[in-house]
């Protein structure tokens, strides 16, 4: 950093020139200070400079506090350098040039600044452009840095991209957003662009360690690294923090007093709950909670920490080296490691899935604590559930007349991993089998005279899945529905039957039919159709038809929407009757008439027709579709 700093004494008292922040008195000043976690720009930057491929426009982007206001500034000051030794554009500012100062205090009357967030019009954009045509007053290039540019109006982008894509020799533009994708693509194509990263927690633990150095402020390890994980990638947020750590502690940064300023739990005591939900002790994580809790933890908090802890050590699991982050404490450390050792994957997945729909039910509760103890009940409650792959081995065991633990069943040859079991085919011998089980029924304890479900076993080389709970009864009495159901103006049909407008608008617009047996449904939606149409779907036709209906969304084109088919329809008819010579002498006769619609009538015969029901053998030309044809969980 430069030494004309002014000195702070130890406890972090302001000097005679007055306190400012870290965030400003720490701004970095040139590429050597940005290559805290941007080095991959600076290398690019560098290598421009050097063999003079200067673009003549710049585009910043990344998440706030990365230093992308910063970057512009020392971007500018390289194109602009200028000292009695050198004058050309160059990334080596170590030594202050003519115009370096005014620049990076925002006061360079070349290097123009603009904040988008305000100056959102043409007619902001139309003073710039005006401007462009001057040469700059005493840089080398006008400057125009062009702050959250996402925010410009429509009018404003259009009006800017010819200056933008053959700007005068002297002007140089660049800018900066959080939003990339807001940008029109034809104000992206005409900048050379650079993608600020999140800074990594290691590094802003080392740029906290250096700044607190030279304040001489003592500080403890580890209250850097939560300060580090709670900046979450951002420089300026980050030293923000550690302003506030040090007026909250004093003049020190010392653990406690972090945690207290940022209201979070004990690392150690996260691990501990940890440690009790993995165990299933519901008591002791209740306890553990409450303490943290009566602490001064917030209870989203500490189910963020958990959540962040259940990442750890799935981390840890696949690459050992994540243990060596330093902003990670050694309790998470060494029991993370342990935890990465012990725990199973699918228990860690089902601990992260979990916590990610708890963690916004007690953000929106009324009683966050309260929230936060069901999902720890949640989590512990199913640290004793078996994996999948457990109860398919007992409910195997149990249809051949074991407990599930005096014999359980032998391993399958085949190493794929999958849940396999030894199932009884009819008593007479053991074959083995995927455990894919659906629909089983326990033998009944009536008397025999109904047939029964069995579990039949199929060999594991076989491609399909296993078919489970068939018997000749049920394959000859699959359901049916009560009203045929075999296109989707079927479906719009019942809709209007049933007085349901709404879902048959929906029907009409957004649904694309791929495929549609009795009880099964598969579609493609068009942009802009409800997520919950599928779901509703299947209980109106449930509802309407008596059947159970699955409803799943494909990959296919699918055919057209009912809306899409009606005006092709229409305009193929509008074609028609357009090439109708009788039509065409209409039409030649009255200038300036045109054919809007096409009506056809239709005879009483052929209403009948229509109105007619169909013979009962294509009520039932489709073919049937059993339970075990679809696999339900």
């Amino acid at each position: 950093m430069s030494d004309t700093l002014p000195t702070i004494s130890g406890n972090g008292a302001t000097g005679a020139s007055g306190y400012r922040v870290l965030a400003r008195k720490y701004r970095p000043k040139d590429f050597s200070d940005l290559m805290v976690g941007q080095e991959p720009m600076v290398r690019t930057l560098t290598n421009a400079f050097e063999t003079g491929r200067i673009a003549q426009a710049y585009m910043l982007t990344g998440v706030r506090g990365v230093g992308k206001t910063t970057t512009a500034r020392i971007l500018a000051r390289a194109l602009n350098y200028k000292t009695p030794e050198i004058d050309k554009p160059t990334i080596d500012l170590r030594i202050p040039g003519e115009h370096c100062q005014a620049i990076m205090e925002g006061r360079h009357v070349d290097v123009i600044e603009m904040d988008a967030a305000s100056h959102t019009g043409i007619d902001d954009i139309r003073e710039i452009i005006e401007q462009v045509r001057y040469r700059p007053v005493s840089a080398r290039y006008k400057v125009y840095i062009i702050d959250e540019v996402h925010m410009l109006s429509t009018q404003a982008f259009n009006g800017l991209l010819k200056t933008l894509e053959e700007p005068p020799e002297h002007v140089k533009f660049i800018f900066a957003t959080t939003e990339i994708r807001k940008v029109p693509i034809t104000v992206l194509s005409r900048c050379q662009r650079f993608d600020l990263r999140r800074i990594s927690a290691a590094d802003l633990v080392g740029l906290f360690s250096t700044i607190l150095g030279k304040e001489g402020i003592p500080f403890e390890p580890e209250a850097l690294a939560m300060v580090a994980r709670a900046a979450e990638g951002s420089a300026r947020d980050g030293l923000s923090l550690l302003d506030q750590a040090i007026a909250h502690g004093g003049g020190h940064v010392q653990v406690d007093t972090v945690r207290s300023m940022l209201g979070l739990a004990d690392r150690a005591r996260i691990v501990d709950l940890f440690a009790n939900i993995v165990s299933g002790d519901v008591t002791a994580a209740l306890q553990e909670f409450t303490g943290q809790y009566e602490a001064g933890a917030n209870p989203v908090v500490v189910l963020t920490d958990l959540a962040d802890f259940t990442h750890l050590v799935t981390r840890i699991k696949y690459i050992p080296d994540a243990a060596d982050d330093p902003s990670l404490s050694e309790v998470e450390r060494l029991r993370g490691a342990e935890f990465a050792g012990s725990v199973a994957v699918s228990t860690l997945s089902r601990i992260w899935q979990m916590l990610l729909k708890g963690i916004p039910e007690a953000e929106n509760s009324s009683r966050p604590a309260g929230a936060a103890e069901m999902v720890l009940i949640r989590l512990t409650h199913a640290a004793h559930l078996p994996s999948p792959e457990d109860a398919a081995r007992r409910v195997a065991d149990l249809l051949n007349g074991s407990d599930g633990r005096s014999q359980p069943a032998p391993p399958t040859p085949s190493g794929n991993g999958g849940a396999r079991a030894s199932l009884g085919g009819n008593g007479s011998g053991q074959a083995s089998a995927t455990a894919r089980v659906v629909d089983v029924a326990m033998p009944s304890r009536a008397p025999q005279a109904q047939p029964t479900t069995m579990l039949h076993a199929v060999p594991s080389s076989q491609p399909q899945p296993a078919v489970v709970g068939m018997t000749e009864a049920r394959t000859q009495e699959a359901p049916q529905p009560k009203v045929p159901v075999r296109s989707l103006m079927d479906i719009a049909d019942l809709c209007t039957k049933n007085r349901d407008a709404k879902l048959k608008a929906l029907v009409r617009n957004f649904v694309r039919l791929v495929k549609i047996e009795p009880g099964r449904l598969d579609m493609r939606m068009t942009d802009g159709a409800p997520g919950t149409l599928p779901g509703e779907l299947g209980v109106k036709l449930k509802e309407w038809t008596g059947i159970h209906w699955i409803v799943s969304l494909s990959k296919e084109a699918g055919e057209p929407t009912l809306i899409e088919a009606d005006n092709s329809a229409r305009e193929a008819r509008l074609t028609d009757a357009r090439a109708d010579p009788d039509v065409a002498a209409i039409l030649a006769q009255f200038p300036g008439a045109k054919v809007t619609d096409v009506r056809i009538r239709v005879s009483e015969e052929d209403e009948a027709a229509e109105e007619a029901p169909l013979p009962a053998a294509m009520e039932t030309a489709e073919g049937d579709i059993l339970p075990g044809d679809d696999i339900e969980f």
